[in-house]
Formats: structure tokens, C-alpha cells, sequence
């Protein structure tokens, strides 16, 4: 029997991102507290940019994508919400959210020992910003996805797997 394999990925899937953009930005347009509001978000790249008048707008904004994103499925442990509001032209407040992609090399050698210590006849083995894990049996393959799922809060990452062969 051939040996099958996945690669664990960190990924957000920008489409369901986009999604929950929109319709937060609905409920924004509707809100009774918005309402006369220069709010807006933005998405740039990999960058959520969150603006308004002051700081409950911006925190306001950030719990209603929050919301969204949780109803379309998003890990918010895609994003980074720890930065710090600060001042924008205009008179505005402004708040970025980073949105993560890709494994870095350390956490990808956490992952690593993390499915050695699982001690299922698996390999694995980090390729870029990614673990490839391979082995003969697909039953295991299905318990290291259950346990890695289980452990992304732990890990601090928001999990993906593709490639699944």
C-alpha cells in the first residue's frame, strides 16, 4: 500500500474573510450608533483597518467582524487583534488588524514534536511554511488531524490541512 500524506497549513481562507467583511459592514451602515459615522474597514492585502470617530466605534467594529467571522466559519486565531488604536487624519481613530498566513520555522518544529510525542507511525516533516506528514496507515493520518485541530489554541495557530492523498 502506497503511502498517503496532508500538509498542515496555515491558511485563512480570504473568500470567507471577505464575506464576513461585507456583512459586518452592513450592520455597520445600520446601526443607530453609526449612524452620521465616518466608520469604515478596509481590507489591504493581508490588513484589516478598522476607522472611526473614537474608540468605542473602532472597538464596536472589531466585535461586530469578530461576530461575523465566527458565523462564517474564520478561526479568529487567523487574526492579530493586539495592536493598539491610534490617531489617523481628520480627527479619526484607527485600529490594524494583521491577518496571519504561513507556519514560521519555529512554530512548524512545535508541530513537529507535537506529532512525534503522538507516537502514531507517521512521519513528518516541515517544507517551507508548512508539515508535510505521511505515513501508511489512514486511520492515523485521521488522528493526527484530530489531535493537531485539537491543539491549535495551544499552538496559538489557526490550522489548515490540504493536499490530503
Amino acid at each position: 500500500m502506497a503511502d498517503s500524506s496532508f500538509d498542515v497549513v496555515s491558511e485563512p481562507d480570504l473568500q470567507l474573510i471577505n464575506n464576513a467583511l461585507n456583512t459586518a459592514r452592513k450592520e455597520i451602515a445600520t446601526r443607530y450608533d453609526f449612524r452620521g459615522s465616518a466608520a469604515s474597514v478596509e481590507l489591504n492585502d493581508l490588513d484589516l483597518l478598522f476607522k472611526a470617530e473614537d474608540d468605542y466605534k473602532v472597538g464596536a467594529m472589531v466585535d461586530i467582524f469578530k461576530q461575523k467571522a465566527i458565523k462564517q466559519g474564520v478561526d479568529l486565531a487567523f487574526f492579530d487583534f493586539g495592536q493598539k488604536t491610534e490617531d489617523a487624519l481628520g480627527g479619526t481613530i484607527k485600529q490594524n488588524v494583521k491577518i496571519k498566513k504561513g507556519i514560521d520555522r519555529e512554530k512548524a518544529k512545535e508541530i513537529n514534536q507535537y506529532i512525534k510525542d503522538l507516537k502514531l507511525k507517521v512521519n513528518s516533516q516541515i517544507q517551507g511554511e508548512s508539515v508535510r506528514v505521511s505515513g501508511k496507515n489512514k486511520d492515523d493520518l485521521q488522528k493526527v488531524i484530530q489531535a493537531l485541530r485539537g491543539a491549535s489554541g495551544s499552538l496559538g495557530l489557526a490550522l489548515t490541512f490540504t493536499n490530503y492523498r
